[in-house]
């Protein structure tokens, strides 16, 4: 195939990795292409075979071993994404969404604990990825353990602080975990304001 060729080494990455870093690199491409995804799973292979159908791409894979899979992506005649504009360009983008996160645990789903904190690091992730921000992020409960020290999640809040998601931790919870002196993103809440931000919000999610 003639064109530009990408290949995205997302090998050993948890989802949803693969599939941001494989749709920054479509979004960017003018004209005709092809990527190369390296993978480590089958899970991820449907992911990428989706999203790139999705955007009406020929897609293809191949296994390589058990451990590697390489997921082939091809445009024609593709245009950037976005066409990003001089008065769009902003340090603070606004947040758009009138929607609530609320986390009231350190994983995601029942079951095993240990894949649940990965789901859970995917997900805090794959938030900082939406196009429409949320308004608040609410933690409590075990999900007060995410926005302090030792966290693997801080840098992603810190991310979404910073593009104006407000971030609020039970100080309950903090006190009950002996974490008051050690919260490293966003402020400090009550339960009445909890509920309060809950009630006003256009829906609220909970992973």
């Amino acid at each position: 195939m003639s064109g530009q060729r990408y290949t995205v080494n997302a090998m050993g990455e948890q989802c949803p990795i693969p599939v941001v870093k494989t749709k920054k690199v479509l979004d960017s491409i003018q004209g005709d292409a092809e990527i190369e995804v390296l993978v480590d799973n089958e899970t991820a292979v449907q992911n990428l075979t989706r999203m790139g159908k999705n955007t009406g791409a020929e897609v293809f894979s191949e296994k390589k071993s058990d451990k590697e899979f390489h997921v082939f992506i091809r445009v024609k005649d593709r245009q950037p994404a976005t066409d990003t504009k001089a008065e769009e360009v902003s340090c603070i983008p606004d947040v758009k969404g009138d929607f609530v996160v609320a986390v009231d645990t350190a994983t995601m789903g029942r079951g095993n604990d240990e894949l649940g904190k990965v789901l859970m690091k995917g997900f805090l992730f794959a938030v900082t990825q939406l196009d429409e921000l949320p308004k608040t992020m609410l933690f409590y409960n075990g999900g007060a353990t995410l926005t302090t020290e030792g966290s693997d999640s801080l840098e992603d809040l810190k991310s979404l602080e910073a593009q104006g998601v407000t971030i609020k931790t039970c100080g309950t919870c903090l006190n009950y975990y002996g974490l008051t002196e050690k919260l490293c993103v966003g402020e400090v809440t009550n339960m009445y304001d909890i509920v309060e931000t809950m009630a006003k919000a256009s829906k609220v999610i909970k992973p």
